[in-house]
């Protein structure tokens, strides 16, 4: 009898091991929902400490969860995306930028969504994406099986569907642009439910990356008159809040729509944001007077002090005991997330390349901290540069810019500088990041957009190599400025005839080359006013392939002007400009390319 049921019990856990492979795995592996909101700081929270912002939903939620009080990111959006997706440090992807054709996650970097979907999970992305907007970088080519998303960094930015302005928008539902009605963290969130539901008898990873609170500042004004009597906020900040206001809504409806359909207990949910805060902590200087709040921490988005990078982390996973409240405080980071989340799944992770995250999931549970080092830093140009706005982190030491040593246990402002005073500890922190830059270093690359023969392919501003700030959002279009010309990096996949056309203008707008625009009402007092778009008098084009001689046209088509070039196959440069009546050149906006033929 016991060798039947040895042999019974063997023969099920073989079964087990079959279906895992196969794709079919049970409810017994649990679902998981990160929702990451953008430039939300760790202060724009109630349950840590913020007295003005109305967070009731989400406060709640970190009373019954577990709360990271030392979690790490990039300094802004894309880099940290990357780090998320990858477990790597942005700098080892080639996401060291948010634009400028710097926030492309290579092609062959392994995403958690990868890990997951192959592991049998229902994978989807809804929001933000900004890790790149053409071939072969499109979130349903990075293992999201479902994906609804708007483009570029923002909500109306120059690679956005024209027109979006968070409310009524057009996303994109597996690449394919679709009409929506409803404010935009409504509408991301309406399809994470639909998505739940539908995906409620198997295992699912739902990434909700929510573009809200970014800028522009447009929000509902039921939202709007939450704050709009607060004299402890600026105007633009009462408008900030207010987004955050309806993100911790939304929330509440997730969690109420998990426990109607009885998977509270076995999904484990996060809540994070993606950088410090842009706007919830600003100095007037009219006033001469600081507004917000910072949780007491230095710096912003973007800085290498604290307030640029330490954001909440909150999970729950109520089945596992992730529900208390209790705060876990060993240093912690966005790259941890992938090797954390297959283990407490208990799914296969074997990363294929070096990372910078750990599994931190016995740590956690254990309540232990992990004696580790991290980096972080701000690059924002085309090459990284050694030092650059850096940080190393060890425990709740930080070491700024290799000259700066501060201890945050008891001087969480980063006031006093005592480098001085701990030589061995400053020296050891830039023995580690000196030694992991070298590592790191050996990674840095470009990121190449492929143009296959078969698609329509549309290079914009966004993405040109620029070492200035080039036309990253559709502001940037109407304004008619003149910007810096650079170069696109691309992989002609196919040699040939290849028809180019130059455009002012996005092609689903169908306006004339020199067309001026103005066709936009703001919806309520309560969004950013738009300009009009002026004309820019363009009288001819050139194109510059690989350093080669440039290819000048005056053959102007209905929107925009026209080429008819050879590609070779393979890796190589090409830059796009306008020549203006006035003789300046500017980079063009839009760039479509379609192959022709042999």
């Amino acid at each position: 009898m016991k060798s039947l049921f040895k042999y019974c019990l063997i023969l099920f856990l073989c079964l087990q091991l079959l279906a895992c492979k196969n794709g079919d795995v049970s409810k017994t592996f649990p679902n998981i929902i990160f929702v990451m909101t953008d430039d939300q700081g760790y202060g724009d929270l109630g349950c840590n400490g913020n007295s003005e912002i109305k967070t009731p939903y989400i406060d709640a939620f970190a009373s019954q969860s577990l709360n990271f009080t030392n979690y790490h990111v990039g300094t802004t959006c894309s880099p940290t995306r990357a780090g998320l997706m990858t477990a790597r440090n942005c700098l080892r992807n080639g996401v060291w930028h948010t634009n400028a054709g710097c926030s492309l996650l290579n092609q062959d970097e392994e995403t958690i969504a990868d890990v997951f979907s192959s592991a049998g999970y229902k994978t989807a992305m809804f929001g933000k994406w900004h890790l790149g907007d053409n071939y072969s970088f499109l979130p349903e080519q990075r293992g999201f099986q479902e994906t609804f998303y708007h483009k570029g960094g923002g909500v109306g930015q120059t690679p956005d569907y024209w027109g979006n302005d968070y409310l009524d928008d057009t996303f994109f539902r597996n690449g394919i642009p679709e009409k929506t009605l409803g404010y935009c963290t409504d509408v991301f969130f309406d399809e994470a439910l639909l998505f739940i539901e539908k995906h409620k008898e198997t295992p699912f990873f739902c990434y909700l990356s929510l573009n809200a609170p970014h800028s522009p500042f447009n929000v509902p004004e039921k939202y709007y008159e939450i704050y709009r009597y607060n004299d402890n906020l600026l105007e633009s900040q009462k408008r900030f809040y207010g987004m955050i206001s309806n993100i911790d809504d939304n929330f509440g409806r997730l969690l109420n729509h998990l426990e109607s359909l009885g998977l509270t207990e076995n999904t484990i949910v996060i809540f994070t944001t993606d950088n410090g805060t842009s706007n919830g902590y600003r100095y007037d200087k009219k006033e001469k007077k600081w507004y917000g709040y910072n949780a007491g921490m230095r710096g912003t988005k973007t800085s290498e002090y604290d307030g640029g990078h330490r954001v909440p982390m909150i999970m729950q996973w109520k089945s596992k005991g992730l529900s208390s409240g209790k705060l876990y405080n060993g240093l912690s980071a966005h790259v941890d997330v992938l090797p954390t989340l297959s283990k407490l799944a208990n799914i296969a992770y074997n990363p294929k390349q070096s990372i910078d995250g750990i599994d931190l999931s016995a740590y956690i549970q254990n309540d232990t901290e992990v004696d580790r080092m991290l980096v972080t830093d701000t690059q924002r140009n085309l090459w990284p540069k050694k030092g650059k706005k850096s940080c190393v982190m060890y425990g709740n030491w930080r070491l700024v810019n290799g000259d700066e040593l501060y201890n945050m246990s008891n001087d969480p402002g980063q006031k006093l500088n005592i480098i001085k005073d701990y030589p061995k500890i400053a020296k050891s922190m830039a023995h580690f990041y000196d030694i992991w830059w070298e590592e790191a270093s050996k990674e840095f690359r470009y990121s190449y957009i492929d143009i296959f023969p078969n698609t329509t392919n549309v290079l914009t501003a966004h993405d040109v190599y620029v070492n200035s700030i080039t036309a990253w959002h559709q502001k940037d279009i109407r304004s008619g400025n003149a910007y810096e010309l650079g170069n696109f990096h691309i992989d002609v996949k196919k040699a040939g005839n290849y028809e180019l056309i130059l455009r002012r203008w996005p092609n689903e707008i169908d306006l004339p080359l020199n067309a001026s625009l103005n066709n936009y009402t703001p919806p309520s007092l309560y969004w950013d006013e738009v300009k009009n778009g002026v004309s820019m008098n363009i009288i001819s084009a050139n194109i510059l392939i690989n350093d080669n001689k440039p290819i000048t046209s005056v053959e102007k088509v209905k929107n925009g002007i026209y080429f008819n070039v050879k590609l070779k196959t393979g890796k190589q440069t090409i830059s796009p400009s306008f020549k203006l009546k006035n003789g300046d050149q500017t980079l063009v906006y839009y760039t479509e390319i379609r192959y022709l033929g042999g």
